[in-house]
């Protein structure tokens, strides 16, 4: 245990029942209290004291002998995980996308008719500079708007198609709701959107939906590019698969953020609240 000099604040008892809860890992998930001791550099006494004070407020149990860490110990983690949202919990991944691929990505929600950009790492190469986070779009003319309307109940697609067909913001805009409702239909069968030069000349942008621990739709992930140096049978084979699994773990993250609800007589179980997940997002 260091010894070098501590504010007057510091309380050493809460660093050195820290130090007892470190002390067991994957390769030595049990311990004797010896054994703790040592690795804590500590007097036996203290550590048999905090030991026995874990078992007693159910972070360690103790079969006589032997101490190991309870599931319990994971709630100590979890009041920070769960307070990340889904920006965050995406943006690490983003960054790694875009390092591997060299293209730019973004996050985006799906609000109203629109889709908003909420995370977002740009490439100094990629058209549009003026996209940022808050950035909106008619949802049905982009990649990403798609592969989540793709996944919307039938009557809500109807509504939005019949209220608010897109402009056509470039030549190859699709406006007609019956053509939209078949590409639609197309993105969900391939799990992807693709689309060609409809938001902007020149640009061409991949998506694929990030599903809740549900499995419902709550966001999707593009990847945009320029038509001039990437085509589409390109994005198709070089740049989805890397989004797939960039998506893939990001979704695996929001997993851990919102555990299943335990079983009875776990702790945070039956007998008390449950938070079972992050906050909610924008409509979508």
């Amino acid at each position: 245990m260091p010894t070098e000099a501590r504010a007057s604040h510091f309380v050493r008892s809460f660093e050195r029942g820290l130090a007892v809860i470190r002390s067991f890992d994957a390769e030595r998930p049990e311990r004797t209290l010896s054994e703790v001791a040592r690795a804590c550099g500590l007097p036996r006494a203290a550590v048999r004291r905090l030991l026995l004070t874990l078992v007693d407020l159910g972070y360690v149990h103790s079969d006589g002998r032997l101490f190991r860490l309870t599931p319990r110990v994971l709630e100590l983690g979890y009041a920070y995980l769960a307070g990340l949202t889904l920006p965050q919990i995406a943006r690490p991944h983003l960054e790694q996308l875009v390092a591997d691929v060299r293209e730019s990505s973004s996050l985006c929600l799906l609000d109203g008719d629109d889709i908003v950009y909420v995370a977002r790492v740009p490439t100094r190469r990629i058209m549009a500079e003026s996209i940022t986070v808050g950035t909106r779009f008619p949802a049905l003319v982009t990649s990403v708007g798609r592969a989540i309307l793709a996944h919307a109940p039938d009557e809500d697609l109807d509504a939005r198609l019949a209220r608010a067909c897109p402009p056509p913001l470039a030549a190859r805009t699709i406006v007609d709701p019956d053509a939209l409702r078949a590409e639609l239909r197309r993105v969900r069968r391939q799990g992807h959107a693709l689309v060609d030069q409809e938001l902007e000349e020149g640009l061409r942008s991949v998506a694929v939906p990030v599903r809740g621990r549900d499995g419902a739709v709550v966001a999707g992930v593009n990847i945009a590019v320029s038509a001039g140096r990437t085509t589409v049978a390109a994005v198709r084979r070089d740049l989805l698969p890397p989004l797939l699994a960039t998506v893939a773990r990001i979704e695996a993250d929001m997993r851990i953020t919102d555990p299943a609800p335990p079983a009875a007589g776990e702790p945070g179980g039956p007998r008390g609240p449950h938070r079972s997940g992050p906050p909610p997002t924008p409509a979508g």
